[in-house]
């Protein structure tokens, strides 16, 4: 039913997309498809990684734990944006898109007051999005 699950996922919070990678990590495995883990940083130094090639080693570790944890194919997708903050939503759409993802397996958190006026990511993405949105809370 699935060919490519994706996963965005951000590392300065691994533990809230446990959850959504055990998801991913099951229906990999159910629909024999591959899991896109995208990670989106910045070009100049965060609380993550000091460059972009620092989070790229991070992010393809945390995928690789992952895998052997779970026993599914999952594939670590860096991204680097100028400003995560404004494009993030338009960065995941295009990335679903060009990978060719079918599933987007995304994690979320229980809604606060100005998720109320600004909507989640997940929210933006179920809304503008033409692919199948799996959210995880």
């Amino acid at each position: 039913m699935y060919s490519r699950i994706m996963v965005p996922v951000d590392l300065a919070h691994q533990d809230a997309v446990t959850k959504a990678m055990d998801q991913a990590a099951d229906l990999s495995k159910l629909y024999d498809a591959p899991v896109s883990v995208v990670g989106v940083t910045v070009s100049q130094p965060t609380a993550v990684a000091r460059s972009p090639d620092e989070y790229a080693e991070k992010l393809k570790a945390f995928v690789e734990d992952h895998a052997q944890r779970t026993g599914a194919r999952l594939e670590a997708h860096p991204v680097v944006s100028h400003d995560p903050a404004v494009d993030l939503d338009d960065l995941l759409r295009e990335q679903a898109e060009s990978m060719g993802a079918d599933l987007v397996v995304m994690a979320s958190h229980i809604p606060r007051f100005s998720d109320m006026v600004f909507g989640s990511h997940a929210d933006s993405f179920v809304r503008h999005s033409d692919v199948s949105v799996f959210v995880v809370r």
